[in-house]
């Protein structure tokens, strides 16, 4: 038997080739849109938790200055009561008692601070980014295509060289580690 088409076949399969290849365009653009919508979404979740974090940080570090200048005074004119009146208690002791009470509160408003303060940092979209192949940590990340998961990836890179000098990229600049 031979093979023989109509010059109309040709052409009714040269126009669904071509068809094919424009509805895998779409479809390729179509990922690249989702894609794009998914990192702006990342990138401004982060950047929205960075300036609450940078807030909220401000407002903790005010609190532990307020509270530890007052707790420094108040320490103060307990040791000077203390000493003025020889342990002369009912006032010595609602004063250290106060002192001890905006220690504890500075305390606690340093720690919150410092728990705030990371969330400056932008991991997820420093993570994504180095997925991609762009920024310092990308060195230090799995291929795209890799199921491995970047975060754990990151988190086990070390912070220093053998030779105890930190992390440095091929420019020669210090790697931040996430």
């Amino acid at each position: 038997m031979s093979d023989k088409r109509s010059a109309g076949d040709e052409v009714a399969e040269l126009l669904e080739s071509f068809r094919q290849v424009g509805s895998a365009g779409q479809a390729g653009l179509a990922g690249v849109r989702d894609a794009t919508k998914a990192m702006r979404t990342l990138v401004a979740a982060d950047v929205s938790l960075a300036r609450s974090a940078f807030g909220r940080t401000l407002a903790f570090t005010a609190g532990a200055i307020v509270f530890g200048v007052v707790a420094g005074l108040m320490l103060s004119a307990a040791l000077v009561m203390g000493l003025s009146y020889g342990l002369g208690m009912p006032v010595w002791a609602s004063l250290l008692v106060w002192g001890t009470l905006c220690a504890l509160t500075t305390w606690f408003a340093g720690w919150r601070a410092m728990r705030y303060f990371e969330h400056t940092r932008m991991k997820a979209t420093r993570r994504q980014l180095a997925r991609l192949g762009i920024g310092e940590l990308s060195d230090h990340t799995p291929d795209p295509a890799s199921p491995q998961s970047t975060k754990e990836a990151t988190d086990a890179m070390p912070t220093k060289e053998a030779n105890g000098a930190p992390v440095k990229d091929e420019q020669g600049i210090n790697v931040t580690p996430p």
